[in-house]
């Protein structure tokens, strides 16, 4: 998620080519062990340091000079949490990803930590011998790390609105030896967001909002719905972040905050009505089906969509035996190329894609798969989507 910085840097910048290093900072010799190896299998990164407290962190910084470290939330000495801002004193570009495990305090202090700079977090397993959790955990950090250094070298980062609270994170049982490096993905040499084409808005009325989103997700979509009260108030909002369980139901609490409008996760079964958000509980894909003359949410368990669950396109291509072509939908910040497909169906049926743009995203992979494949009727900056959003619900077709 993008990395609000705050302080001088008193280290010199990241470097501009070799492999991403980074720095583990976990009290959990296993988890230490395990991250080590999975990094140590990439060609393009390699650990910097591997590290037992925050304090050892702090204290160590200038001389290990990472790119990226990941952080756990609850250590001795110096936790997470109050450890992360004295990185980022000392280094402002320094790309801190939180790893917590799944439990409601420990998701309220990740949101904390986005507020306070760390660049996204991520969730362990609570136990690494289910190799399933295990492998979920290895791809999602390799990928976050990656994607995450590769856009600290490209260009600075972009300053983000903040979030909320919590703490610590539970033991982990033994590691699995086996380390399968993960593919990068696949260079993208795309033009710029400002020099790509637009399609023209559709002339048919949007009945609702649907919206996707990934890495820097939380933070941009508590920026978007505080600009969104008249479409709640008059449609129903559909949203999907890639997020796993209970950090869903606390996102859902600062969509509400920010927005002033009631926003939950989605129940099945439930009818869909205009003023109040919907959004995907972690774990489950949320679509939209009929039910009787209105529209109602289905949540299933079935296998991930894009390496997802919840996915963003089982809400989009869902949408559309329900609205047609009366839909709106945005696509977010985000790795990957979820919800493209889902927007091309959109488009097919006569509704309307907007994605955010290259320069206020975190990562330009779900907006600019979208905006690549010329789906999109705009792309824009976030601090511009809510203000055209309204403007389409009020009638504006341009």
């Amino acid at each position: 998620m993008s990395v609000a910085f705050a302080g001088n840097s008193t280290m010199s910048p990241s470097r501009e080519a070799g492999p991403l290093r980074v720095m583990i900072v976990d009290d959990s010799v296993v988890i230490r062990g395990l991250i080590s190896r999975w990094i140590g299998a990439e060609h393009d990164m390699e650990v910097a340091a591997s590290l037992r407290t925050g304090l050892d962190a702090v204290n160590q910084l200038e001389r290990i000079n990472p790119d990226v470290a990941v952080l756990d939330i609850e250590m001795p000495e110096l936790d997470g949490i109050s450890a992360l801002p004295q990185l980022l004193a000392k280094k402002r570009d320094l790309v801190v990803i939180m790893a917590s495990t799944l439990t409601r305090r420990n998701a309220e202090v990740s949101f904390k930590a986005l507020s306070l700079g760390a660049a996204d977090y991520i969730p362990k397993p609570e136990s690494t011998r289910e190799t399933s959790a295990a492998d979920i955990f290895h791809h999602d950090l390799i990928q976050k790390i990656r994607h995450l250094g590769a856009r600290l070298r490209r260009k600075p980062a972009v300053a983000s609105p903040p979030l909320a609270p919590a703490s610590p994170a539970a033991p982990i049982a033994r590691a699995p030896a086996v380390v399968r490096p993960i593919a990068p993905a696949p260079a993208v040499h795309a033009p710029s967001s400002g020099s790509l084409s637009t399609r023209p808005f559709s002339t048919q009325a949007p009945k609702v909002l649907l919206i996707g989103s990934s890495t820097g997700g939380p933070q941009a979509l508590m920026t978007l719905v505080t600009e969104l009260g008249p479409v709640i108030d008059r449609f129903p909002v559909l949203i999907t972040q890639h997020m796993p369980p209970t950090f869903t139901t606390i996102l859902a609490e600062h969509l509400a905050r920010s927005s002033r409008r009631p926003a939950a996760e989605a129940v099945d079964g439930e009818p869909v009505k205009p003023g109040r958000i919907y959004l995907a509980p972690g774990g489950k894909h949320m679509r939209v089906v009929r039910s009787g003359a209105e529209a109602a949410i289905a949540l299933d368990d079935g296998p991930a969509v894009n390496f997802c669950k919840p996915a963003v396109d089982p809400l989009f291509t869902s949408a559309i035996d329900i609205w047609h072509g009366n839909i709106l939908s945005v696509i977010l910040t985000g790795m990957g190329s979820d919800g493209m497909r889902g927007g091309k169906d959109i488009v097919a049926a006569g509704g309307s894609v907007i994605a955010q743009d290259e320069a206020s995203s975190v990562v330009w992979g779900m907006p600019g798969a979208a905006a690549n494949a010329g789906i999109c009727a705009a792309i824009l900056p976030l601090n511009q989507i809510g203000a055209k959003v309204n403007r389409l619900f009020a009638g504006d077709r341009s």
